[in-house]
């Protein structure tokens, strides 16, 4: 282990699967004492077993800055949002959320690697509760997926990156089994990543879920094993049943699933429509989402909040107010955005207000100004990233030259 440890990542790499033998399925479960003490119980299918091991967490646990319990005001308060949301839980109770995450022999997906561990908690009324589902040595996915899907009624997936490499995974495992075993159901899905991205990512070095926990929800883990090691420690666990190494690797899947309960209460609480725990950045970034959202009443009622410090939040409500034909307070906007120091998109807002000076106000003076502006704005930003006038030039060509057209006749 040692020498493993040593070099690190590139060992998981070189690892095959091939070269460890499936475990003999008359043979009895090695330290079947130990993984009991340890909330880990044998579940038997078609002469194959996996292990099954449960924790219990009161609801008053704290993990980061929030208590788990504090999931179900925050429950309560998406029933009575009404604006829609890709996060929204409208309609869903607590227990209906299954916060999942996988642990794989490889870091890459496809068929060649192979889901060891599908971890997953539920929330109760009164608990939290771990479900963790382990294949002791390839050869038992039969037993595996059965002890996984001969239950399973949740209808809401909440992962990290599980639209892309979790879920796919699974299904990609699944087929393999799945004359014998129950069909996949059908899950609507949060993927928290996308979230984190869209919230942090101009903030953050990187949106791993580790650094998330660090920098976002104040978690920090004690001798927690780095999750690319987990498949060379799960190669040695079938290898010699030793149970120090995977025990770490259970511990480290039972705190990110965890970790999936704080984020996603810490994002609803960002989310819901009137919170007041966002910072400016995430005040203009979810204002922005629901805008894209096309709930432009809840998108408004944000950018409002940070208009006087944010050029983008007076530009993005500046087009608000002119889809709703409310052309002055669109102006002002305009203006505003346009005039800020720090707004590195100048030619938007000037662009803007060219057209509502051409078209509503009638001022071709102040359009050809506004828009010889934007063209200026546009060619010092072509300079300062060396590359050239680019093909949307000609727009702010063919303006200036009509607006000097009208003016001259």
């Amino acid at each position: 282990m040692k020498n493993h440890l040593q070099t690190g990542k590139q060992v998981v790499e070189t690892i095959k699967e091939e070269s460890i033998p499936p475990a003999s399925k008359s043979e009895s479960i090695p330290n079947a004492d130990e993984w009991k003490a340890y909330g880990a119980l044998p579940f038997h299918f078609h002469e194959e077993y996996c292990l099954i091991r449960e924790v219990e967490y009161p609801l008053d646990y704290k993990h980061g800055h929030y208590t788990l319990g504090e999931i179900l005001p925050v429950m309560e308060q998406w029933q009575k949002d009404v604006a829609g949301h890709p996060l929204s839980a409208k309609g869903h109770q607590c227990k209906d959320l299954f916060f999942f995450d996988t642990e794989t022999t490889g870091l890459s997906g496809g068929a060649g690697t192979t889901i060891f561990l599908l971890g997953y908690a539920r929330v109760h009324d009164d608990k939290v509760v771990v479900r963790q589902h382990l294949l002791p040595a390839p050869g038992n996915e039969v037993a595996l997926y059965q002890s996984f899907l001969q239950e399973v009624d949740y209808s809401t997936l909440v992962t990290y990156n599980g639209k892309a490499f979790d879920w796919p995974q699974v299904k990609t495992r699944h087929t393999l089994v799945r004359e014998h075993v129950p069909k996949l159901p059908s899950f609507g899905h949060f993927d928290l990543l996308h979230a984190a991205r869209r919230l942090w990512k101009d903030t953050m070095e990187s949106v791993r879920l580790a650094n998330v926990e660090k920098e976002i929800l104040g978690i920090k883990r004690e001798n927690d094993i780095p999750g690319f090691l987990a498949p060379m420690i799960y190669f040695d666990f079938v290898k010699t049943h030793e149970m120090e190494g995977i025990k770490g690797v259970l511990k480290h899947n039972e705190w990110d699933v965890l970790t999936l309960i704080t984020l996603y209460i810490h994002l609803s609480k960002l989310l819901q429509a009137d919170s007041d725990t966002r910072n400016e950045k995430e005040e203009f970034e979810v204002g922005r989402w629901f805008d894209s959202l096309g709930e432009k009443t809840v998108a408004a009622r944000i950018y409002e909040n940070i208009v006087e410090q944010s050029f983008g939040a007076s530009y993005k409500l500046g087009l608000i107010k002119k889809r709703e034909a409310r052309y002055d307070e669109a102006k002002e906007l305009f203006l505003q955005s346009y005039s800020h120091r720090d707004n590195p998109k100048k030619e938007e807002a000037a662009i803007e207000l060219s057209m509502l000076f051409e078209h509503k106000e009638k001022d071709y003076p102040a359009a050809l100004f506004y828009a010889e502006q934007a063209f200026v704005s546009w060619k010092e930003k072509q300079l300062s990233v060396r590359s050239g006038e680019g093909k949307n030039r000609d727009k702010y060509v063919k303006r200036i030259e009509r607006l000097k057209r009208k003016l001259k006749s």
